[in-house]
C-alpha cells in the first residue's frame, strides 16, 4: 500500500519525490550508521517521505533527543503525522526545509547534531539546493555536526564539497535503485 502511494506521488511530482519506491531498510541502516545516538540532542530529517529513515532514528535515539521532520509533500506529511502520532519529542513540519530556522526557534532548538536527508538534490532546482545547503552548513553543530544524504549517482559530490570538505561515500546495492550514502562533516 505504501509503495503504491509512493509511486503515485512520484508520478505526480517526480522532481519533488525523486524515487519510484521508498528506500530499503538496508539503505536506512547505512544512513544512520554514523549517528552517535547517545550524544545526539537534535536530529533533523529532510524529506522523510514514508518514514523509512525516521523509523530507524526513532528506534535508536535516546528519549531526550529531539527529532524534527520536514516534509513538503502533503500526502507524506499526513502519513507521517498518523504513523508517528504517539512519539514524544518529535515534531513534523509541513514546509520546505529552506525555512528550518523558523522552526528551530519555534521548538527552542539551538544546536543540530545530525541532518539526515532524503532530498533528491539531482532533481531539485539549483537555487533550492543552494538555499538548503547554506542553511544546513550554518545550523549544524560547528564542532561535530554531520549531514547525511543519499543519491543515486555521485554527480552531486563536487557540488556538496562547496559546503562540506570531508565527505565519506558508502554504496548500498540492496536498494532500488542502488544508492550512495554521503556522510558530510561540517568542518
Amino acid at each position: 500500500m505504501i509503495e503504491l502511494s509512493f509511486m503515485m506521488q512520484y508520478l505526480k511530482k517526480p522532481r519533488a519525490t525523486g524515487a519510484v519506491l521508498p528506500s530499503s531498510r538496508y539503505l536506512a541502516n547505512k544512513m544512520i550508521m554514523d549517528i552517535d545516538f547517545k550524544r545526539a540532542k537534535c536530529i533533523v530529517e529532510y524529506g522523510p517521505g514514508t518514514g523509512v529513515f525516521t523509523e530507524k532514528i526513532l528506534e535508536n535515539r535516546n528519549s531526550e533527543t529531539t527529532v524534527i521532520l520536514f516534509e513538503y509533500n502533503e500526502k507524506f506529511y499526513n502519513l507521517l503525522k498518523y504513523k508517528f502520532k504517539n512519539e514524544d519529542n518529535l515534531f513534523i513540519v509541513h514546509d520546505s526545509c529552506e525555512n528550518i530556522e523558523r522552526y528551530l526557534n519555534k521548538y527552542n532548538v539551538e544546536d543540530i547534531d545530525y541532518i539526515i536527508s532524503g532530498l533528491p538534490f539531482a532533481s531539485l532546482p539549483k537555487s533550492t539546493s543552494i538555499n538548503i545547503l547554506e542553511e544546513t552548513k550554518q545550523l549544524l553543530n560547528q564542532s561535530n555536526g554531520r549531514f547525511i544524504t543519499f543519491q543515486y549517482t555521485l554527480l552531486k559530490v563536487k557540488f556538496l564539497k562547496h559546503y562540506f570538505k570531508d565527505i565519506k561515500v558508502k554504496r548500498e546495492f540492496r536498494n532500488i535503485p542502488p544508492a550512495y550514502v554521503l556522510s558530510c562533516i561540517n568542518k
